[in-house]
């Protein structure tokens, strides 16, 4: 069976692309690959980039790339989901270059809120990789991080990504009387979370998380954070479930991003899923008040 093997990139829009540089540069610590009046594209590794920020009227992540193996394993992925009820679609070939892949597909998500990217061989750079802090960021097998978000229809999630898209159960955590339920697709702990299903409730990515090597660059883009470079949301603190240590901060187009390091590796052979009742051992105190609706108050 055709699967996904890793989250490759996150395309965002942006109304301010400045700010997207100071913060993608000087507290993540991103390498800048490409800079035009209309997009930056942020490196992490040893790919021509994992992160696009677009310039738009507003802010919001739009598409996330989901790479598989090759040639085969697209097609197969993609009449499995085109089977299981959605309009996939092959964009126009201009439009496949530009996102720097071999091939792709394209469909929206159960909600409606981000278009899911299929595709295979994403672009290395002819550079090496250079974070402008040092930082070297976690990514190998486990690609550039991944996406929690609050969801609609939580049985739909589950059949796309369990019975479709071929990820496999990490776990699950109740938290603010939410079922949140993590998924894996590589040795990463988890690539994909959701939970949701409440009347009332938006429907909308409310984090990606980035992975370091060094507890120390997590703890000096803390401190950064902490004097004002960036809207704190938890401090420090180290979760149940992955085992990461990490915090949360507020970025420019307005979503939630984890900082850490230290997370789990899944190894299927000898995994079992657990459910835990808190997010965290210690620490991730709340530092912004949010709204009590915001997805960044989730996850």
């Amino acid at each position: 069976m055709a699967e996904v093997k890793s989250l490759a990139y996150a395309i965002v829009n942006a109304t301010d692309l400045d700010a997207w540089y100071d913060y993608g540069t000087n507290v993540i610590g991103l390498q800048v690959g490409e800079r035009t009046d209309e997009r930056i594209r942020f490196r992490m590794d040893h790919k021509l980039y994992r992160l696009e920020i677009n310039k738009a009227e507003e802010d919001r992540i739009t598409h996330i790339g989901w790479e598989v193996k090759g040639p085969q394993e697209l097609e197969e992925l993609a009449n499995a989901v085109r089977e299981a009820g959605y309009d996939v679609q092959r964009p126009a070939s201009e439009e496949v270059e530009d996102r720097c892949v071999v091939d792709m597909y394209r469909f929206t998500d159960p909600d409606g809120t981000v278009q899911c990217e299929l595709h295979y061989a994403l672009y290395d750079s002819l550079e090496n990789f250079a974070s402008p802090l040092g930082h070297r960021f976690v990514t190998g097998t486990g690609g550039a991080g991944h996406v929690f978000q609050l969801v609609k229809d939580v049985a739909a999630y589950e059949k796309l990504y369990f019975d479709v898209l071929g990820f496999r159960l990490s776990d699950w955590i109740s938290f603010k009387g939410l079922k949140l339920t993590f998924t894996h697709c590589n040795p990463r702990h988890h690539s994909f979370a959701f939970g949701g299903g409440v009347p009332g409730l938006p429907t909308a990515i409310g984090h990606l998380m980035f992975e370091v090597e060094d507890i120390d660059h997590v703890g000096r883009a803390h401190d950064k954070v902490l004097n004002g470079a960036a809207r704190m949301i938890n401090g420090l603190g180290r979760h149940t479930n992955d085992k990461m240590i990490s915090f949360y901060m507020d970025s420019p187009s307005g979503f939630g991003v984890e900082f850490g390091t230290g997370g789990l590796l899944v190894d299927d052979e000898t995994w079992t899923p657990t459910w835990y009742t808190k997010t965290e051992y210690w620490g991730h105190s709340p530092h912004l008040t949010l709204a009590k609706d915001d997805p960044k108050n989730y996850g």
